[in-house]
């Protein structure tokens, strides 16, 4: 299962035209600027052997807003992959497809889905990643059958990866980047529930020392997901590491309560982290009352910086990493 792949087949439709005129503004082609990461492997692809690697995209695994997934073959091997597809392309929308596989060829992190092919035709596009097999994030915490494997040190382990994985984006990847639309179905998961963390689609890149990244203009488009997207984003339109910061505080307080966003009282954090009955209550019933008392307390005071309305007071994700260190031993032991 270790060896499996995907296929993300991007094929840009003229109805979604719309999105790019924020998109466009938001990310430059840094080719010239950041020096790949070394012994990376990517395969340029013809459409035709797209095709051929998908069986002529018959078998759906996933739809999305602009793009199906399907399952295929590995252009390296013969393992199973899948692949993310979009239709009709345009000008502005093939700039946006460069940027994104740009970004993908210019990032390697462990908990993030290797780009490992592309293909870059006049009117289809394709981005191939590795298959990570055991589902999303999403589908364990709030899919109809609960997944036992998903006990608190799991929860702790991915909330710790997620925050190496946003403080690689944002200050080790050479980018600057912010990804802009964390939520657990762009957080994959392996058999052992070590995390991967998907879909570039939404992200921006700035100076490598921070600040705002993007200023609001008269047709831009909101990015992001309902429930986690920066409040303070949505009401000024900036985008900035902080929204990172805000979805991160979201996604720990589903891991602690098994609550989807969109339910969940964010209120009730700041009041669970000075109330050990409020707190304990708050924890996913579906532990069983299998977690650790200081550990929560750690995470719900973390959780209750990180959504804060005033931007400059969240922490950066180097700050959140040191307190889970200092304060979560979870995250140092293994998880099952």
């Amino acid at each position: 299962m270790g060896l499996l792949r995907c296929i993300r087949l991007n094929l840009w439709s003229k109805s979604r035209q719309r999105i790019m005129e924020c998109k466009s503004q938001n990310l430059q082609m840094v080719e010239d600027d950041v020096k790949r990461p070394e012994n990376r492997v990517v395969k340029e692809l013809s459409w035709e052997e797209v095709e051929r690697l998908t069986g002529n995209l018959s078998k759906v695994i996933d739809h999305g807003g602009f793009s199906t997934v399907y399952l295929g073959t590995c252009p390296s091997s013969s393992t199973a992959v899948a692949a993310f597809k979009i239709q009709n392309s345009s000008e502005k929308l093939d700039q946006i497809f460069k940027e994104e596989l740009n970004i993908n060829l210019h990032i390697q992190h462990d908990s993030i889905v290797k780009l490992i092919g592309y293909c870059n035709g006049q009117a289809r596009k394709a981005l191939v990643f590795e298959y990570i097999p055991n589902g999303t994030l999403q589908e364990k915490l709030h899919g109809k059958v609960v997944d036992r494997g998903l006990n608190w040190k799991a929860r702790m382990r991915i909330a710790f990866q997620l925050a190496q994985t946003i403080e690689y984006l944002h200050e080790k990847c050479g980018l600057s980047l912010v990804h802009h639309d964390l939520k657990p179905s762009n957080i994959l998961l392996d058999d052992d529930f070590n995390f991967k963390l998907c879909d570039f689609g939404s992200a921006k890149h700035g100076s490598s020392s921070g600040g705002s990244l993007m200023y609001p203009s008269r047709k831009q488009v909101m990015l992001g997901s309902p429930g986690y997207i920066d409040p303070n984003y949505l009401k000024t339109g900036i985008a900035s590491k902080m929204n990172d910061i805000y979805s991160f505080g979201v996604l720990v307080l589903e891991l602690m309560t098994g609550m989807e966003a969109s339910a969940l009282d964010k209120s009730l954090a700041g009041s669970a982290s000075n109330d050990i009955p409020i707190l304990t209550e708050l924890v996913d019933p579906v532990l069983c009352g299998n977690f650790e008392l200081e550990e929560a307390r750690a995470m719900v005071s973390v959780t209750v910086r990180c959504l804060h309305h005033e931007p400059s007071l969240r922490p950066s994700a180097t700050e959140i990493i040191q307190i889970m260190k200092q304060r979560v031993p979870s995250v140092s032991l293994p998880g099952k």
